[in-house]
């Protein structure tokens, strides 16, 4: 079976908002994703992570660019990446792109699905929908005292 998970994150990958905050958020997520009519309420789950960690969009990755020369990254290179880093987190996004050897941040990659970083989650799983509109966006951000962006991931 699969899942499909639409994320809030921050935008400042090392921002976390504090706990009453988060219970505004939660309580407009409840409104703007409710899940099917006379079913089941869709899972929210609210994760403070201790060091800044991936949320990517899983199998929903096409494509990465390199803003530096504009060529493609390879996807593997991405996934072990990931992999290298799935128990302990990002300490800095601070990389050397395999495509020209320039010095760039893994938050500004060409991400097709977009992908972040953050040290806080909100994950809504198998939403009754995409994605949230700018203005929900920002409502949320509002909520937070942050501005905030999505991830869409299928796993």
């Amino acid at each position: 079976m699969s899942d499909d998970v639409l994320s809030i994150i921050p935008s400042d990958p090392q921002w976390q908002p504090d706990r009453d905050a988060v219970d505004h958020v939660v309580a407009l997520v409840e409104d703007l994703a409710p899940g099917v009519a006379g079913g089941v309420d869709v899972e929210i789950e609210v994760t403070w992570h201790d060091v800044v960690t991936a949320v990517d969009c899983g199998a929903n990755l096409e494509r990465i660019g390199c803003p530096l020369c504009q060529a493609a990254i390879d996807t593997k290179w991405w996934g072990d990446l990931l992999e290298a880093h799935c128990d302990d987190g990002f300490t800095t996004l601070a990389i050397e792109v395999p495509c020209c050897g320039g010095s760039t941040t893994l938050d500004v990659l060409d991400y097709d699905w977009p992908c972040g970083f953050a040290r806080f989650e909100i994950a809504i799983w198998n939403p009754e929908r995409s994605w949230f509109s700018e203005d929900e966006l920002t409502a949320l951000g509002d909520r937070l005292g942050h501005p905030v962006k999505q991830i869409r991931a299928h796993i």
